[in-house]
């Protein structure tokens, strides 16, 4: 069952790319060599954002009771 709409899945998928390659792009790997495990949370957090945008569910959304796309009438 899908909670995630358009829009959300789109931004879902821009900010967890960007999160992911964050830590691997040349210019941007100095100003985060001194974070240590940190660099390695926020790959994870956008490897979670680009899988929930790509099954377009999100189980935080079912624990708060979240949807963000329309029902589907069958």
């Amino acid at each position: 069952m899908a909670n995630v709409g358009g829009f959300d899945r789109f931004l879902r998928f821009v900010v967890g790319a960007l999160l992911i390659l964050f830590p691997f792009v040349p210019g941007l790997q100095d100003l985060v060599a001194g974070w240590g495990v940190w660099k390695y949370a926020l790959t994870a957090a956008g490897v979670v954002m680009v899988l929930t945008a790509s099954f377009r569910f999100c189980p935080a959304y079912t624990l708060f009771g979240i949807r963000t796309c329309p029902l589907s009438r069958r």
